[in-house]
């Protein structure tokens, strides 16, 4: 095309790395007496997206391949019109497991999301919030066991402190109990290569949570506990097998926090840009999240993996490499490894337009 593949680089990093809108993308290049139309860029896009669905292919298998995944939704809208739908609110998936970030876009916040996700993995643990389609996810595969996140229970009790201050000196003794277990768990963590103390700081755990199980019980089984509060414990007895799961499987954090985090990426590009104009807009957004956000967790500098990536597609005629090996983080070399995590070649240089 007309631009150099720095141009297309530069904009791809600023708009689903950096969350920076287009129109001020624009504004800052012309003041390099750099002049795109929008629609320049949003034909440029669209021509590139292609390039990268084999990378996406190829993320999911290697996330479907693993055991463990954090994961969560939130809104993304897409200013499209689509027959049966209402409005354009749509739902941003994150797929989180030990090598891959994985976005999926939807217009539904259905459990089909997640069951299409992981249909073909041979199943593991998903740590996520209580939501509904989670738990449907586990009755329909049967080979997923859900952990539960205790950031939300304790918000639980937060929340209940503010909304009734009779309430609040009850319900902040439960924080402190949920503040404790974080502690005995950690404390846990840190001697894993001791057996000796291994035993013994596990122990004191279960001693903790079997404890909370009994306090649990007895303010269920007190009839002067407020209403609000006996909601709370509850849906704590009720979700009780999810959130111990770390017990027994000390590989699974407590909370959901991982996902959570990935999740402000995209949160602050929909805050400043909104959402995407179109399907294939947003279908790339949630490439793109997916892709910037697994290089990042491999320590790959994105600019550098992103210009090799797109001057390998520019020798190949315009075609994704018949070969991903090469910026696969997971079937790379350890040299190119090395060489993916280096700054890029000519960082100063944003404007290449030969």
């Amino acid at each position: 095309g007309k631009y150099g593949v720095s141009i297309w680089v530069h904009l791809l990093l600023s708009k689903f790395s950096y969350g920076q809108p287009t129109h001020r993308l624009l504004r800052d290049w012309s003041d390099y007496e750099l002049t795109l139309s929008p629609g320049t860029l949003t034909g440029g896009l669209r021509t590139l997206a292609p390039l990268f669905e084999p990378l996406e292919k190829a993320l999911l298998s290697r996330l479907q391949s693993e055991k463990r995944w954090h994961a969560d939704e939130t809104r993304w809208m897409v200013f499209a019109e689509r027959e049966g739908k209402i409005g354009h609110r749509w739902y941003l998936w994150v797929f989180h497991s030990e090598s891959v970030i994985h976005f999926v876009l939807d217009p539904t916040r259905s459990a089909q999301v997640p069951i299409a996700e992981l249909s073909d993995s041979e199943g593991g643990i998903v740590i996520c919030d209580r939501y509904s389609g989670y738990q449907k996810l586990a009755r329909i595969l049967g080979t997923i066991l859900l952990a539960f996140c205790w950031a939300h229970q304790r918000r639980d009790f937060i929340e209940l402190a503010n909304a009734h201050p009779d309430l609040s000196g009850w319900a902040l003794s439960w924080v402190e109990r949920i503040g404790e277990l974080y502690h005995l768990n950690e404390a846990r963590l840190a001697v894993r290569a001791d057996p000796v103390q291994w035993a013994e700081r596990d122990d004191r755990l279960r001693q903790a949570v079997a404890q909370m199980t009994t306090e649990r019980a007895t303010g269920l089984a007190n009839p002067a506990l407020k209403a609000p509060a006996r909601k709370v414990l509850q849906s704590m007895q009720k979700h009780w097998s999810g959130l111990t799961v770390f017990v027994d499987h000390p590989e699974v954090p407590m909370d959901n926090n991982v996902a959570e985090r990935d999740q402000r990426t995209p949160v602050v590009a929909r805050k400043n840009f909104y959402g995407s104009g179109s399907e294939w807009a947003g279908a790339l957004a949630a490439r793109m999240f997916s892709l910037l956000m697994t290089m990042r967790l491999w320590g790959i500098n994105p600019r550098t993996w992103l210009t090799a990536y797109l001057e390998a597609c520019a020798a190949n005629g315009g075609q994704p490499p018949a070969c991903l090996s090469a910026f696969l983080p997971w079937t790379m070399s350890a040299d190119r490894l090395v060489q993916m995590r280096r700054v890029a070649v000519h960082p100063a240089d944003p404007i290449d337009s030969s």
